[in-house]
């Protein structure tokens, strides 16, 4: 079976491959009307699948091509597609005159933009998603971030989560839980949390952590954005959406294999090939599988995954887009540590807690699947040479199966808060938390309907580039998962057990994992055992929005541009109905056309809260709450710079958020909700992606953030940072260098890392503080790369050092580890 799969891959490549006899060389040069180099440009030959890409300097080369007459074809976005007449002879070099594109505005969603003129590959000038309209950064008044496929491979990403590291101002909150409707990771964006939802600008909802695999590039949108994408799938402080890889008109791909420490073995593939002469008809399909050890004492992850997509252009005019993802993981979830709510801290840093970060107390019998699938079809169909439609359908389908648990903080046992059977605790030192365990059986399904029709026109001698869309949006949960049980007790600490009645309360040993009444409660058979008798949900919960949109940026002088956008919003569920509109208006001003813009914009996001579950799920007394909807509004300003023909791109921003009408947990009260909360979350953020020299590329970022809650009835929250609001101060940094000489060609360096201050993970007035310590982690690369080949090393967490994440929460990351990296290009 793996020999027909071996062959299966490597068939093509070899049948594309032709004898050096009667062949010859062809190579040429690609320019715009400017002058300037287009690199990245796609070179093909007609009716073949011979192909490849444009080098930094705008030089292609076809190697070992046949003797004859062929027709040469040059198609990059924004430039229209250029077709030449060639001749090739065999045993010799044919040279053709520089290829000069045209200038033509990009289409929506074709394929990936590439800087030109330079080798500034962590960067992508230009974005069809983030506006909704195909618009470079310098004329967008709205702050993004990208992380291309490049920077990925350079530091060998296996995990989506170490991707988000190389933007400034975000911080991973939560890992990826599994759990239902929600499990995928958190992250902190300006102050508010933040989950991966969006592919190609559409929803895609998971409960898992995206496979890195089919990633094109991130973009990290900033801001409230409730303009052009709602509020169900996004946060006041932006969005994260993937953008997946495209298929191209000629026969290419790799084969990577990774393996690393804690048993990481990985495995990926991605084929391209064109389905018909013209290449008018393509295929491609990205592979990942994965199986890894936790570095704690026991957890596991291992997933598969695999997304095939497909483009089709019927003619100049109708073009389709197909994009699906099949994943299905298996895993332990992560362990995370609860701190107690409703009481004041016993503890209040890590020091205290002295918590082992290399324990899990969980084991690798008590699995969680998390199946997922997607579907995205998309038609663009150019009505006129100034207008576009696009049509978008995506559906979703997101399952949590299996055993999940959290450890949450239990003060009953600390001294003299409790009596069991006439004895009383007698733990004066450390800390005791509580296993609760389910059995999870939840789906998620989503469908999305876009209509958007895109205009570059021009009124009263004003070019107008505008957006009009109508969406609608539907998600179904079922949820038939049991309720929760608790299943055993765990003490972190250094106090003496003797005092304490272990038959009574189950406190494990330091050093154990079962209790000394019950040594099956980590197994599967244990956990069911448990769960007999409790009750199963019968839930099933939908809601449908119904939006309308419209969005134009218009161009009152080349230099002077504005952006002005409403949106209506009619949520509806079963027990709610909210009508919301939502306003967004930018301005931008290029004093240096192309190369430097001053920007400002106002912006609104706004979210139609969905009933909320209201009590502790632990004990079974919940009851269903509505609110009506939170707002939020951005003011934010700032300057972008574009220099040395691409080879410096900087952003830097300051914003103010405020945000009204929040949901607030009640003081004193856990797992109930009032909706009374006002707060402000404003910062500065500066990004930097540069390539000052050929060989050295770098990519750099800062952010402060400060946040409170202003007004609340909920004193316990009042003038306090909000505990989703992450570290006030981050910097991350990557810089690598391709030596330029030839004794040295191919080989390259790299070196960065990830500064955290201190983080506040509780902040409550009755509880007290609970704060993680700040952290710097430093990583490092080493890679070599040639035509066929390349070779990666990749040393994580250089110092080992020991750092946390958390949200209310506890949970340890990775200490020192290594990977390495082979693929193979064909």
């Amino acid at each position: 079976m793996i020999k027909k799969y071996l062959l299966f891959i490597f068939l093509p490549a070899v049948l594309q491959s032709v004898s050096a006899q009667d062949t010859g060389i062809l190579v040429g040069r690609i320019m715009n009307s400017n002058g300037a180099a287009v690199s990245n440009a796609n070179v093909d030959i007609e009716g073949t699948t011979i192909g490849t890409e444009s080098g930094r300097d705008g030089a292609f080369t076809l190697s070992r091509m046949p003797e004859g007459n062929y027709t040469l074809r040059i198609s990059y976005v924004g430039y229209q597609t250029r077709e030449i007449a060639v001749s090739v002879q065999g045993g010799g070099t044919t040279t053709v005159p520089n290829i000069i594109l045209n200038s033509k505005e990009e289409q929506l969603g074709e394929v990936v933009l590439r800087a030109n003129g330079n080798n500034n590959v962590f960067t992508r000038t230009k974005s069809e998603y983030v506006a909704k309209l195909p618009l470079k950064d310098i004329e967008n008044p709205q702050v993004y971030n990208t992380i291309t496929t490049e920077l990925m491979k350079e530091q060998v990403v296996t995990d989506f989560d170490d991707a988000l590291k190389n933007v400034p101002g975000i911080f991973k909150l939560w890992e990826s839980t599994g759990r239902g409707n929600d499990g995928a990771g958190y992250f902190s964006l300006r102050g508010f949390s933040v989950q991966p939802t969006l592919v190609n600008g559409l929803p895609a909802v998971t409960n898992g952590s995206p496979d890195p695999a089919n990633i094109e590039r991130v973009e990290v949108i900033k801001g409230p954005s409730g303009t052009l994408y709602g509020s169900s799938l996004i946060s006041y402080g932006g969005l994260i959406n993937i953008a997946t890889k495209k298929p191209y008109r000629y026969f290419g791909g790799d084969i990577t294999y990774t393996i690393g420490s804690f048993g990481l073995n990985r495995i990926t593939a991605d084929v391209n090939t064109p389905l018909d002469e013209s290449g008018d008809v393509a295929l491609r399909v990205n592979t990942a599988y994965n199986r890894e050890e936790s570095f704690q004492d026991a957890g596991f992850k291992n997933s598969l995954f695999v997304a095939p997509s497909l483009s089709y252009k019927v003619n100049d005019r109708l073009s389709f887009y197909l994009n699906t993802e099949f994943y299905n993981g298996q895993s332990t979830n992560p362990t995370m540590l609860f701190v107690d709510r409703g009481a004041p801290l016993r503890v209040h840093n890590i020091e205290e807690l002295g918590y082992d970060p290399e324990r899990s107390y969980t084991s690798n019998d008590l699995v969680l699947e998390n199946p997922t699938f997607s579907l995205q079809g998309q038609m663009f169909y150019e009505l006129s040479d100034k207008w576009t439609s696009q049509t978008a359908v995506s559906r979703g389908s997101a399952k949590s199966k299996g055993y999940y648990s959290y450890l949450y903080e239990t003060t009953r046992f600390y001294q003299g808060q409790d009596e069991v059977e006439g004895e009383v605790t007698n733990l004066d030192e450390g800390v005791v938390f509580t296993r609760y365990m389910n059995n999870q059986n939840s789906t998620t399904l989503t469908t999305d309907i876009q209509q958007n029709f895109i205009g570059d026109f021009e009124i009263a001698g004003m070019r107008n580039r505008m957006v009009v869309g109508l969406d609608y949006y539907n998600r179904q949960v079922t949820d038939n998962s049991t309720g929760y049980i608790s299943n055993g007790n765990i003490y972190i600490g250094d106090a003496s057990l003797e005092n304490i009645n272990q038959s009574v309360y189950g406190i494990y040993e330091p050093a154990a994992y079962v209790t000394n009444n019950d040594n099956g409660i980590l197994s599967s058979q244990g956990v069911d055992y448990l769960l007999r008798n409790a009750p199963r949900n019968n839930n099933q919960t939908q809601e449908e929005v119904y939006s309308a949109y419209a969005s134009d940026v218009i161009n009152f002088t080349p230099a002077l541009s504005a952006m002005a956008s409403l949106r209506i919003d009619q949520f509806e569920s079963e027990t709610n109905s909210q009508t919301a509109l939502s306003p967004k208006f930018g301005v931008v001003y290029q004093p240096v056309l192309d190369k430097v813009s001053i920007f400002a914009n106002y912006m609104d996001g706004f979210s139609n809260v969905a009933p909320q579950e209201e009590g502790d799920p632990a004990q079974g007394n919940t009851n269903t709450v509505t609110f009506d909807p939170e707002h939020a509004r951005q003011l934010e300003v700032g300057a972008k710079f574009n220099l040395l023909q691409n080879r410096l791109l900087a952003t830097l921003s300051y914003y103010d958020i405020q945000v009204s009408n929040m949901v607030m947990e009640e003081t004193g009260r856990p797992f109930f909700y009032v909706q009374d909360g006002e707060l402000y979350s404003r910062g500065f953020e500066a990004s930097i992606t540069a390539n000052p020299v050929d060989g050295l590329n770098l990519i750099a970022g800062y952010s402060h953030n400060e946040s409170e809650l202003t007004e609340s009835d909920q004193t316990d929250f009042l003038g306090r940072r909000p505990e989703s609001a992450g570290p006030q101060d981050m910097a991350n940094l990557w810089a690598s260098y391709k030596f330029q000489m030839s004794g040295l060609k191919g080989f390259g360096i790299g070196l960065g890392g990830n500064y955290a201050g201190e983080n506040m993970i509780f902040n409550r007035q009755l509880g007290g503080v609970f704060t993680l310590p700040s952290y710097t982690v430093f990583n490092a690369a080493v890679f070599y790369n040639v035509e066929k080949f390349s070779i990666n090393l990749k040393l994580n967490n250089i110092g080992n050092k020991d750092y946390y994440a958390g949200w209310s929460t506890i949970n340890a990351q990775m200490p020192r580890n290594f990977l390495a990296s082979l693929t193979y290009k064909f």
